[in-house]
């Protein structure tokens, strides 16, 4: 008998200690992740614009917040498309914002959302623009993008067709030169006024090439691109 009270008595003891503990509250919280705001979608100026004023209003979309924050922006415009040589960058809370700019002048601009805990979106796509120049009779063409092959990538074949694309604000014919080599600062021309987009070059040593590609149009305007590279493993 005493054994069966023993037993009853420690079971009362267990339940009540287990009712106790389970009875507590949870305080432990688990910080959310802040997500950073959506990608900006570019207004104006639009891609491949030529611009009449130098004074230029800059629009873009507002991003959205996925949690409501405060979003502000950083606009970035350069003088080329890898945004080397940057001419200004601005942060700002507003979705337009007046910028002054030399005239005569190619420019690339892009802009990206950053919330009130410093997440931000990835830079919007970039657009290009030209600004008129004083009594301009032509403008220049717009500076050839890469296509292929890909900045800094790696090849393994003998040769390679360069590839690139370009345009021209008042759509004159273009033709290229292409400038080609193994020293970047040296870079020797291995085609000149083609038509198309493309050109065959050996590269049957393993080493880093470096090439460029200058857009020309049919009242003497003349566009140098950037130098690009590309290795042979």
């Amino acid at each position: 008998m005493k054994y069966y009270l023993y037993l009853f008595t420690f079971c009362m003891i267990s339940f009540f200690s287990c009712s106790s503990d389970s009875d507590q509250e949870d305080t432990t919280t688990t910080p959310e992740e802040n997500v950073a705001p959506d990608i900006p979608l570019l207004v104006y100026p639009s891609n491949n614009l030529v611009c009449i004023e130098n004074i230029l209003k800059f629009q873009w979309n507002p991003a959205v917040d996925p949690e409501g924050s405060l979003v502000n922006y950083e606009i970035q415009i350069a003088r080329d498309n890898t945004f080397t040589e940057i001419v200004s960058t601005l942060k700002t809370s507003n979705t337009a914002s007046d910028i002054s700019l030399f005239r005569g002048v190619m420019y690339y601009w892009r802009v990206k959302a950053i919330d009130d805990k410093k997440a931000s979106s990835a830079y919007s796509e970039i657009y290009n623009f030209y600004t008129e120049g004083e009594g301009v009779a032509n403008y220049l063409p717009f500076a050839p993008t890469l296509i292929f092959p890909e900045n800094n990538s790696e090849l393994t074949e003998d040769s390679v067709t360069l590839n690139w694309s370009a345009e021209d604000a008042d759509g004159d014919v273009l033709t290229y030169d292409i400038y080609f080599g193994t020293d970047k600062e040296a870079l020797q021309i291995i085609a000149e006024d083609i038509s198309e987009v493309k050109y065959d070059a050996v590269i049957n040593t393993k080493n880093s090439y470096y090439w460029k590609v200058v857009a020309k149009d049919n009242k003497g305007g003349s566009t140098i691109g950037q130098i690009w590279r590309f290795v042979k493993i």
